[in-house]
């Protein structure tokens, strides 16, 4: 039950490599609203890492801790990549450009994973993620931490949805979560294989749903839904198509919510409004995002300089600013997504 005068919402966090730093952003601005109380969180990928590392410092320390765990990871993450070969070029930072499609090693290893596979080489691969994972998140504690986590992975056997919960996550769980299935191979947990959970939800809605007591939903969104123009080059045209794909299932579980509102909207009182599907058409969704993430091409995903990383969560500390003066009332009382706009067509 949350606090006189505190509102009970819970997060969504979508993926996107170092572009999560816009998240860590959004979610140091929240953490200093003492009013809003953290239910749950939803994670994939780089929202995963966000989501445990926050759960983990907000056991320890409450909200400035979990704003210290966030800021140490990113750190350690821009630390360890220090160096890293995927740099920019010399125009690239002369103009202020944080591509790496200009990078040499990054366009070779570009085309060698359209012809090479992870598992083209001898050895497994080490994710330098993983030490910093269990350098920085406490499981045993996550497990009987107060904010409920679900982060997704990709089962590749089935192709279905794997939510890891607090009491079974593990370093594995988030790299599983993270797992570009061009770049690593995939993690294995219990003898199942597991790619990154974009590809079956970015983030998952469903458990805020149905475990959290919360009926506000914050979905913090890296991924940009629209872009303008169409995409001509054969890089263009894939990373568009990684764009669509890993918002697909996103956009579904919405369109669905906004179905559901309609359809309640329309035949109030009906038998057929059972509990379940009053909770998804009640949910009140709200959205944090930046056209400056429209800007930010693919390649920018692997760039985790620490200026980079800097820009990013001062653009989600601001756009989450921006939220709060535009909507922060709204919180508790309606949505500020218009969900509607999801169905035109259908």
């Amino acid at each position: 039950m949350a606090l006189p005068g505190t509102v009970k919402i819970d997060l969504a966090l979508q993926g996107g490599g170092a572009h999560g730093a816009f998240t860590w952003g959004v979610l140091d601005r929240l953490l200093e609203e003492s009013w809003l109380d953290i239910d749950g969180i939803s994670g994939t990928s780089a929202g995963a890492m966000n989501a445990a590392v926050l759960a983990s410092g907000f056991a320890a320390g409450g909200a400035s801790g979990a704003r210290a765990a966030l800021e140490h990871f990113w750190r350690k993450v821009s630390a360890a990549a220090a160096l890293s070969p995927f740099r920019r070029g010399p125009l690239d930072v002369l103009l202020g450009r944080w591509t790496l499609d200009h990078s040499p090693l990054y366009l070779a290893l570009d085309m060698a994973a359209r012809v090479f596979s992870p598992y083209s080489f001898q050895g497994v691969q080490s994710n330098p993620l993983a030490a910093i994972l269990r350098e920085q998140i406490d499981f045993e504690a996550l497990r009987k931490a107060p904010i409920r986590l679900f982060i997704t992975a990709t089962n590749v056997r089935t192709g279905l949805a794997r939510i890891f919960r607090n009491g079974d996550l593990s370093v594995e769980a988030l790299l599983a979560s993270a797992c570009l299935p061009t770049m690593y191979q995939a993690v294995e947990i219990d003898g199942e294989a597991y790619w990154d959970g974009g590809y079956t939800g970015n983030p998952t809605l469903t458990p805020l749903v149905r475990e959290c007591e919360s009926h506000d939903t914050i979905l913090v969104q890296i991924n940009p839904v629209e872009r303008p123009g169409t995409p001509r080059s054969a890089r263009e045209i894939l990373n568009r198509l990684n764009e669509i794909s890993f918002n697909a299932p996103l956009l579904k579980e919405l369109r669905m919510i906004a179905l559901l509102r309609q359809s309640l909207a329309a035949d109030a009182g009906s038998e057929r409004a059972a509990l379940e599907t009053y909770r998804w058409a009640q949910m009140r969704i709200h959205r944090i995002t930046s056209s400056r993430m429209a800007e930010l091409g693919s390649s920018s995903k692997l760039n985790a300089e620490w200026a980079f990383l800097s820009m990013l969560r001062d653009e989600g500390r601001a756009a989450a600013g921006v939220f709060l003066a535009q909507h922060g009332e709204d919180l508790g009382q309606r949505s500020s997504f218009d969900l509607d706009q999801l169905t035109e067509g259908w």
